[in-house]
């Protein structure tokens, strides 16, 4: 059962969560399958790169995002998905060994006008290595079930 519902993130809301290890072997496995580009495969392709080393794919990153992100609120929440991510950015590499955590905050919130028991809400979220500097960024759009359900509005 879901704790929490659209009226739990009201703008300026914020969140920080992890840390999270990422490691050389998953790197290699998610490109490997997903995005097998030699830079994501290999160190010596990866430095003779515009990336200067090995480092993960952005979709890897951006799935290591989506599980921290479930893990730390959204498999707790009454979920309804997605209409899209307006933007991804990736600011820097992912290197192997590089210990990350998420930041979160609600940038708006807003009833959804076609289904009245769900509400809009705007994130932004940066993916954080240990240096404290954004390796990634993402904003994008949840819809959130508003406690009472269709009776809300």
């Amino acid at each position: 059962m879901p704790r929490l519902y659209f009226e739990d993130f009201p703008p300026g809301w914020t969140i920080s969560f992890g840390p999270r290890l990422v490691t050389r072997e998953e790197i290699v496995a998610f490109a490997a399958e997903f995005d097998p580009q030699p830079f994501h495969l290999d160190e010596d392709a990866g430095r003779a790169s515009i990336l200067g080393g090995l480092a993960a794919s952005g979709w890897h990153t951006c799935a290591i995002q989506m599980r921290m992100l479930f893990d730390a609120f959204i498999g707790n929440t009454d979920s309804h998905g997605s209409p899209g991510i307006e933007e991804v950015t990736w600011l820097q590499p992912l290197r192997p060994g590089e210990v990350v955590t998420l930041q979160g905050e609600v940038l708006e919130a807003r009833p959804s006008r076609s289904r009245p028991g769900v509400g809009i809400v705007r994130f932004r979220f940066d993916l954080v290595g240990a240096t404290g500097k954004p390796i990634m960024r993402q904003v994008a759009t949840i819809m959130i079930g508003r406690h009472g359900g269709a009776e809300a509005a």
